[in-house]
């Protein structure tokens, strides 16, 4: 059965920084593309982040250059980095699990979500 906890997730000001953590069982971790993807209120769900079961990691525009991705098969654990926060970074972020083994997901569609988020809420 698949599990899928995230946290980290929490009160910034801008500026600032959170560290997210996503801890997964059930699956054999390590052969599947994994993401950290945002939604919030009244807007659909996006990607942040993924990184491929072979280590190639692609971030979106909003957060090329400020976060960084990083996955540790060993504790089958997902981590997501984020500097310089911004306010239109609040929302609830989830940890995405591809439906396919080794298979480049690249959207939104192509993940599983097992977990309930983890609130990001970016205010002065």
């Amino acid at each position: 059965q698949v599990q899928v906890v995230e946290s980290g997730g929490g009160l910034a000001q801008p500026g600032g920084s959170l560290r997210l953590t996503c801890e997964a069982s059930g699956f054999t971790f390590g052969n599947y593309d994994m993401g950290w993807f945002r939604q919030a209120p009244g807007k659909e769900r996006e990607i942040v982040a993924r990184i491929t079961w072979f280590n190639a990691t692609t971030y979106a525009d909003s957060h090329e250059g400020r976060s960084t991705l990083s996955r540790d098969n060993a504790k089958n654990s997902l981590y997501l980095q984020m500097n310089h926060l911004k306010p239109e970074d609040t929302a609830l972020y989830y940890c995405g699990k591809s439906r396919n083994a080794r298979a480049i997901s690249s959207a939104v569609q192509h993940y599983d979500f097992w977990g309930r988020g983890t609130q990001v809420t970016v205010s002065p």
